[in-house]
């Protein structure tokens, strides 16, 4: 049995495999529980082994590659339409070897231990963050129904709060005071949570060197350079013409005209985490950049002379630094303070 490809559709409990040949005739079909996909697979001399990049992928993957086999990894929006009708896991795995084998089909790249290891700290982060939005929405309406009104703002809120809580003059009930105390209390846990994973970013970000060359980017702090450097890895990851539109999905749009390259905005397609530490980068970026004597201060603040709104301003700095990151990632070089006054 001459298999070329192997398109494996990865279960929580099953596994179907779906082999074809040079071909690409189906010649076997089998379904199994996963612990026992490793062992199958062992069997066959070195193929391509097809999957999408789903939960698991990366270690499976990995142990396939020990195995001595090539593994292709790509994202489930791609093999969707290579799926026939009347879905099912066989027909999953066979949509997926035949995805595999298409010439301009992109594939994912297999991450290491150590990124999947960030990316898990920053979804961890990004859970504790949502949590303590909730509760402090929630605190707020708490109060604003006993007429408590406070300034927006988290470290407003936080600083009325804990004044409210020394004071208590009596105006609620002991219920309802000792609820906003335990919630209080909570609101600190997160906080300290919070804290000790921005700790272990910088402490990441030091030890890097990829991770350091980016945080020298304007807006590109620690949490930016941490998940780039997790989902994308270093300069060794590149392939050779590797562009921004294969990058992460993140696909910032340029058109030129003339000679001129204008910067458009970033598409909303791809990985929604990195897209938004972006542009959040981007915001707090962009006040000081705004205001300086550069090439990207003065283009800065063409736009907003031009009646831009800063929304819009924000995320074209955020495309300009996905190009600068990309393109320091990519070439292994390291951004240049000096820079800005003369080429961005």
């Amino acid at each position: 049995m001459s298999v070329h490809i192997l398109g494996v559709d990865l279960g929580k409990n099953f596994c179907s495999v779906v082999g074809v040949d040079m071909a690409g005739e189906v010649i076997l079909r089998r379904s199994m529980r996963r612990p026992k996909l490793i062992d199958f697979i062992a069997q066959f001399p070195s193929c391509i082994v097809a999957m999408e990049a789903c939960c698991g992928a990366h270690h499976i993957g990995r142990l396939l590659v020990g195995q001595g086999h090539e593994v292709r990894l790509m994202s489930p929006e791609y093999v969707r339409p290579y799926i026939k009708a009347q879905k099912n896991d066989d027909r999953d795995a066979e949509g997926i070897a035949e995805a595999a084998s298409r010439p301009t089909m992109r594939f994912v790249d297999l991450k290491t231990q150590e990124q999947l290891d960030i990316q898990t700290l920053h979804r961890v982060r990004s859970r504790l963050v949502a949590e303590r939005t909730t509760l402090i929405n929630q605190l707020r309406a708490i109060l604003l129904e006993r007429g408590l009104i406070f300034a927006q703002g988290r470290w407003r809120l936080e600083r009325a709060v804990a004044a409210l809580l020394a004071e208590s003059d009596g105006s609620m009930s002991d219920r309802i005071f000792q609820l906003i105390h335990d919630l209080h209390a909570e609101w600190k846990v997160l906080d300290g949570k919070i804290e000790a994973l921005n700790g272990e970013f910088v402490r990441l970000a030091r030890d890097d060197d990829a991770m350091r060359r980016l945080t020298g980017i304007p807006g590109i702090g620690v949490l930016n350079a941490t998940a780039l450097v997790a989902a994308v890895g270093d300069a060794s990851s590149f392939r050779r013409g590797r562009d921004l539109s294969a990058w992460l999905g993140l696909v910032p749009r340029q058109h030129t005209t003339g000679g001129q390259a204008r910067l458009l905005g970033i598409t909303k397609r791809g990985n929604v985490y990195l897209r938004t530490l972006l542009i959040h980068g981007a915001r707090a970026a962009l006040p000081s950049l705004s205001r300086s004597d550069t090439a990207v201060g003065r283009w800065l603040q063409g736009m907003l002379a031009k009646g831009v709104h800063r929304n819009v301003a924000v995320v074209a700095l955020a495309n300009k630094m996905a190009r600068v990151a990309w393109a320091l990632l990519s070439k292994g070089r390291r951004f240049d303070a000096a820079y800005l006054a003369t080429a961005l």
